[in-house]
């Protein structure tokens, strides 16, 4: 291998001896290097630079990735699994599954690995619960050729789970499943999603119809979480739940193993093309191994970046400036990229000669690389001996129509060697997976990831759609003693907080009660949180997430009683007129009714009239009957707080009118009684009692009163104000 940092081979040591090469100053081919005495130990650096010790416990999985501009991304979010669900919740559930045909219905089906334990003993685990099982997924002939209808597919799982799975007849024109005259104890499986546009396209009023009458979403595909699919992203607006499945978790384990792991030396070696899109995951990778190797076309862009001589159909336009930062970041820490330095190559118009052995610097025009050379190969085995951590992602392969099977062979008998070393070896990608099923014993103890395109997505720092999607149990428990003074207090939820103008206006006029903000934009809750602690507030807090699927899971925890929850002036959606706000959805309604206290409210309000309409309508419609509408007039004049946000302030300056609403829950007669006498005992009072208030206007009434008419008295006088 052509080495751009170089290694003493031939010492084997417990860490690596690196040299430093000066990008500037070479001529030709040739590049001058210059040593460097004491190395920092890379993998010291990347913990502290990284944080890696806080990724060590099972599935809590975060790596940020630092890039020149200081962007820090978290993506992976701490989702709730299956395994935390108790049986009882989920008897009588109806339970739709997304699985994963690559693991449960592929050809050659390994029903030893632990991927399908996994995904077997999800839907087994629902099934032995109670639940009321409807399985969907995509399969094609690419998955298995013998298997295309959903009775064929049906019949196969059928024997698989010892379970009886019946197909449904679905999907035209969106009709909602039926399951009146199926066997009690049968698992549903619905029509092949394969040539439904409407999952690609992740349209609404698909996943609303596909879990139409469903209470629990399990995403149990972890391979299509790069992707947004109805069947994995959209379905989580319509269920009160969604979770990770066992198979997905396992996933998810497998990939803190892949980059969690903290082993050195550290190599990764990288196949095939495409740096110009996969630019920041190789950074990545530089950021936190010891050593990379490319073994595909990405080694030629290096190589290029270099001023070595390469054919110009191997090169990438538009990757050169990707490859030198590269360089320069690798040269920055120390570590060693190694390319080849000797190619098998073909005659590419006429591929019936026999292949010569050239070197990399001396491929001739009309010639095309289709295989490592010896020299390459060897030098790969010398580095990779004294490794403790190997992880091989993309395909050994220069040509779009040729494998090099023999390295790849060689490569694989080289990671089984390590292995029984007790190596930890990673390997990612279809085609290298194949190439180890073929070695049992590597099969067995290597750590395998079959989609390479949902590792490539997770090395470059971006979210990953369908895992961002789940419902979210917070991965520590939310201690709201240091967040609030006093947590008892009752409890205002603004959902779509934006930049916070209302709830700190709010928080300020009223030190008795708590206020949280839910947003998903994390600029601007940063910039609250900044905003709160400059101000020493108590009683105000932010938080990033998606409240759409963890309002519940938050507000659960909270130790005091919500009172009023707001959804202000939702950004409308114009290409959807019918679906304007996709936030106000049945899973946040339901939740929102299941946590609000009696006689507790809910504000909402819009300047756009066809927006309030539609939120008033799926309140009522989801509310299980539970909410009514607060007063007589179609819509409220005033802001009953006395506190606008900034886009309410926006709108009235240009004389366009609100639409506000204020809900209530419903309560029995004899609380709304006493609150009736409560308000004519104190018609004047602006501020809400409380049990234990310090005011000196305050006057107990000499009646036994219950927390729910304390409550209302706190709603009554809030909304008088």
């Amino acid at each position: 291998m052509s080495r751009i940092l170089d290694i003493h081979y031939r010492r084997p040591t417990y860490s690596l001896m690196f040299f430093t090469c000066k990008l500037h100053n070479f001529s030709g081919n040739y590049v001058h290097f210059k040593k460097q005495r004491e190395p920092k130990s890379s993998l010291q650096a990347f913990r502290s630079e990284m944080g890696l010790d806080h990724m060590m416990e099972r599935c809590l999985l975060s790596h940020k990735v630092k890039e020149e501009d200081g962007n820090v991304y978290d993506t992976l979010p701490h989702v709730r699994y299956l395994r935390e669900f108790q049986m009882d919740e989920l008897i009588g559930k109806v339970v739709i599954v997304r699985f994963d045909s690559n693991v449960l219905l592929v050809e050659k089906q390994d029903q030893q690995a632990k991927l399908f334990d996994s995904a077997v003993l999800t839907i087994k685990y629902l099934h032995e619960a109670g639940a009321k099982v409807i399985l969907v997924s995509s399969w094609s002939m690419k998955t298995n050729s013998k298997l295309l209808s959903a009775d064929s597919v049906s019949a196969y799982l059928s024997s698989i789970l010892q379970l009886s799975v019946v197909p449904m007849k679905s999907f035209l024109g969106y009709e909602q499943p039926t399951m009146e005259n199926s066997p009690t104890q049968s698992i549903f499986l619905l029509e092949n999603l394969f040539q439904v546009k409407e999952d690609v396209a992740n349209c609404s009023r698909f996943s609303e119809q596909l879990c139409a009458g469903v209470d629990i979403f399990i995403n149990d595909a972890f391979s299509q979480s790069h992707k947004v699919l109805a069947s994995t992203v959209g379905v989580t607006s319509f269920c009160y739940a969604s979770v990770a499945g066992f198979q997905f978790e396992e996933s998810l384990v497998q990939l803190k193993n892949a980059f969690g792991t903290k082993r050195n030396p550290y190599i990764a070696m990288v196949g095939g093309g495409n740096l110009i899109e996969k630019a920041a995951a190789v950074r990545y990778l530089v950021s936190s191994a010891d050593g990379l190797v490319f073994v595909g076309n990405m080694a030629f862009q290096i190589m290029h970046a270099l001023g070595l001589p390469v054919p110009r159909k191997l090169v990438e336009i538009g990757a050169f400036t990707k490859a030198t930062g590269i360089i320069q970041y690798a040269n920055s820490r120390n570590i060693p990229i190694l390319f080849p330095n000797d190619f098998w190559c073909v005659n590419v118009n006429d591929r019936l000669k026999e292949p010569k052995l050239v070197p990399v610097h001396d491929i001739l025009e009309g010639w095309s690389p289709v295989a490592l050379g010896p020299n390459s190969l060897d030098e790969i085995t010398t580095l990779l001996t004294t490794s403790k951590k190997v992880v091989w992602i993309g395909p050994v392969k220069f040509d779009s129509s040729v494998q090099d099977s023999n390295g790849t062979s060689i490569l694989v008998k080289l990671l089984r060697k390590l292995s029984q070393r007790s190596c930890d070896v990673t390997v990612v990608g279809n085609m290298a997976c194949k190439a180890l099923r073929g070695e049992s014993e590597v099969f067995s103890s290597c750590n395998i990831i079959e989609n390479a395109s949902v590792v490539w997505e997770f090395l470059k720092g971006r979210k990953l759609p369908g895992l961002v999607a789940l419902d979210r149990g917070y991965p520590y428990t939310i201690d709201w003693h240091t967040i609030y003074d006093d947590p008892t207090r009752p409890l205002l939820v603004d959902i779509g907080s934006g930049n916070g103008l209302f709830l700190f206006g709010m928080a300020r006029k009223r030190k008795d009660m708590n206020f949280l903000g839910l947003e998903m934009n994390g600029k601007l809750v940063k910039r609250c949180m900044e905003a709160v602690h400059q101000s020493s507030l108590n009683n105000g807090y932010f938080i990033e997430t998606n409240a759409t699927s963890t309002f519940r899971s938050i507000v659960s925890g909270y130790p005091g009683e919500l009172v009023i929850a707001s959804i202000q002036c939702p950004n409308p959606d114009f290409n959807k007129p019918e679906h304007r706000w996709k936030m106000v959805q049945r899973s946040l309604i339901e939740a929102i009714k299941d946590r609000l206290s009696s006689n507790g409210k809910v504000f909402l309000q819009s300047d756009i009239e066809a927006v309030a309409l539609r939120m008033k309508r799926q309140f009522l419609k989801y509310g299980n009957e539970e909410f009514t509408i607060d007063h007589q007039e179609e819509w409220l004049r005033e802001n009953p707080f006395g506190v606008q946000s900034d886009w309410e302030q926006h709108v009235l300056r240009r004389g366009v009118p609100m639409y506000r609403l204020m809900l209530s829950k419903s309560v029995n007669l004899f609380v709304h009684s006493c609150s009736v006498l409560h308000l004519n005992l104190h018609p004047q009072t602006s501020l809400p009692r409380r049990h234990e208030s310090s005011s000196p206007n305050f006057q107990p009434l000499s009646i036994n009163r219950n927390k729910d008419f304390v409550l209302e008295t706190h709603l009554c006088k809030l909304l008088s104000t």
